[in-house]
């Protein structure tokens, strides 16, 4: 198997953004490649203090193997769910952290690994599994009936041939279960009518998007993972989350929204954003890494709100 690379997106956007500073907490959720979590390590210095959490024990693991490269800062890792760092963090002993991290979606570790069977590119088993969950995306595709295929695909993959596509799974899995990326792939593209052929692969991301957020409880984990870390903050923190597709954009904004100056959630403190809308990569960025196209930045500060 060719070495796999991992390019951090918007690196360079998140540091002139989140500003991270020595002696400061940072945590990053999602650890993946490492690449934003290093990156921030010389900005916080040997007082600073860094924790990593992933799902995936093979971040974990990664990550524990690069960190003799890393400068001087207190490093902390852990494997968790965003719906679990809260926990862990009490249990740390943490009270308050300065800057938060969520880059959102499957790392290139992930879905460039066949066995993994997140892509469609290759033939793997339909596992789609982020972390040591016991729930595989076979089991989705195999078990859900008509009804609920088409709806996790129109609703979580937002595509127009979701009631097609998913009778075309229903129809194959008659013939044989459903085990595997290339036999998946096969049923979407049954279901693709000539005139939409040209944009197979589009197609069959989004079909593979919708059954690997079910598979992985995406959205649920998103939500608490985003209040818990908005919980923790500190007045002054700076929270950044880079999403890759629409639903994941959306959930950022409008939780952020909701605490802002004239959400509905009336707090002592407000979330400001950094900009007005999503940093998105420059040309520069895109000429050497073609995935940052997708990625989109929102920053926001946590600060005191006027007259409280």
């Amino acid at each position: 198997m060719n070495e796999i690379v991992h390019r951090p997106a918007l690196v360079k956007a998140v540091l002139e953004l989140m500003q991270p500073q020595e002696g400061e907490t940072f945590v990053d959720f999602t650890l993946g490649g490492t690449g934003h979590f290093a990156a921030f390590l010389p900005h916080l210095g040997p007082e600073g203090t860094a924790i990593g959490f992933d799902r995936d024990p093979a971040a974990i693991a990664r990550a524990e193997r690069l960190q003799k490269n890393w400068p001087p800062c207190r490093v902390i890792l852990r494997q968790a769910r965003f719906s679990e760092a809260e926990d862990v963090l009490e249990e740390l002993g943490v009270v308050g952290i300065d800057l938060a991290l969520f880059d959102l979606g499957v790392s290139a570790f992930q879905v460039d690994d066949p066995t993994r069977g997140f892509s469609y590119l290759a033939d793997g088993p339909l596992s789609m599994q982020m972390g040591s969950d016991k729930k595989k995306a076979m089991e989705l595709v195999n078990g859900l009936g008509e009804r609920e295929l088409t709806q996790i695909i129109s609703k979580l993959g937002e595509e127009r041939y979701a009631k097609r596509i998913a009778k075309s799974i229903v129809r194959k899995r008659e013939e044989a279960p459903i085990n595997t990326t290339l036999q998946l792939v096969n049923a979407v593209d049954r279901a693709v009518p000539p005139k939409a052929k040209r944009h197979l692969n589009a197609i069959r991301a989004r079909v593979f998007q919708s059954i690997r957020i079910v598979t992985n409880d995406e959205m649920d984990e998103l939500h608490t993972g985003l209040l818990g870390a908005i919980r923790y903050l500190l007045l002054g923190g700076r929270m950044g989350v880079i999403s890759w597709q629409s639903l994941e954009d959306r959930k950022a904004k409008h939780t952020f929204k909701l605490y802002g100056p004239k959400g509905e959630k009336e707090q002592e403190w407000v979330l400001l954003p950094a900009t007005r809308k999503p940093v998105t990569a420059d040309p520069e960025e895109l000429e050497e890494n073609r995935r940052a196209r997708s990625a989109k930045l929102r920053v926001v500060t946590k600060v005191q709100r006027e007259g409280a």
